[in-house]
């Protein structure tokens, strides 16, 4: 059975149980609204240790005025009986008190590769990722933490700070889970009208067929070009779409062999990020 903690007290007590019987912890740092790109997560941590925690808490510093916090799904009895179908120990649910108490103010600053990408549109954004999963990092303080590929740009910023600050800590990149037609799970695909999810698979369908063309030795640049034509006249709002390195999402001017093709835009009032190997 799955047990539930709110404060970091309950969650060490837990883990230091464990530990004793010298066993192993992995850490599924979550926000909530879980789906099977979660429960992707879960499996590989099971995978991974005899001990899995999940946490579930809504993170109010990665969100800038005016983007979705307040509106953010929050479905906490959902998630505690998804994460105990699919095995998962523990349950973290901290309150905002609990994670940032009355003074709080410090802040981990992920150095330059925040400011790419997704870091151009949400300043703030990753600085709150940082200081967040290493306060998680602290309290379950896992042999194993496992992240999506999905949120590509989380994940390499996440393995960068994990170095330079020698958390002893393995990250467990688990590859984008998908729906039959495409469309990469998202907690935030829930917002998204019927017809607003169909035109969301024009980002699949674009970055699968980049992909084919730069493999099949198509001009960069214009392909690149027709891509991001075809987002934005299927009605998204674009910010960008880019051939990146997959280790320094430096953009590429040609494509070498190898590169992550990202993406970011908006259908509705949704916001949507995506990306594909390449």
């Amino acid at each position: 059975m799955t047990e539930k903690v709110e404060t970091v007290a309950a969650l060490r007590a837990r883990v230091k149980e464990w530990r004793s019987k010298g066993e192993s912890v992995a850490l599924v740092p979550t926000m909530g609204a879980l789906h099977e790109g979660h429960m992707g997560l879960i499996c590989a941590a099971k995978k991974k240790a005899a001990h899995v925690v999940a946490s579930v808490f809504v993170n109010p510093t990665q969100f800038a005025p005016g983007e979705d916090f307040e509106k953010y799904a929050r479905q906490l009895d959902k998630d505690f009986a998804l994460l105990e179908q699919n095995g998962c120990d523990l349950l973290f649910a901290p309150s905002v008190a609990e994670m940032y108490p009355e003074g709080f103010a410090t802040q981990i600053d992920p150095g330059p590769l925040a400011k790419k990408g997704e870091g151009a549109f949400r300043p703030i954004h990753f600085f709150g990722v940082a200081t967040v999963v290493s306060k998680l990092f602290l309290q379950v303080m896992p042999d194993y933490a496992c992240f999506g590929e999905k949120d590509y740009q989380q994940l390499l910023i996440i393995k960068h700070f994990v170095r330079d600050l020698n958390f002893p800590i393995e990250i467990v990149p688990v590859p984008i889970v998908r729906e039959e037609d495409g469309l990469a799970r998202s907690s935030r695909n829930v917002y998204l009208s019927a017809q607003e999810r169909q035109t969301a698979l024009v980002l699949s369908r674009t970055l699968r067929g980049t992909a084919e063309a730069l493999r099949a030795g198509a001009e960069t640049q214009k392909t690149l070009g027709e891509a991001r034509d075809a987002i934005q006249n299927a009605g998204f709002i674009l910010d960008y779409f880019d051939l990146c390195d997959p280790e320094t999402l430096e953009s590429l001017p040609r494509f070498p062999g190898v590169g992550r093709l990202i993406v970011a835009a908006k259908i509705g009032s949704t916001r949507l990020i995506d990306n594909w190997a390449v």
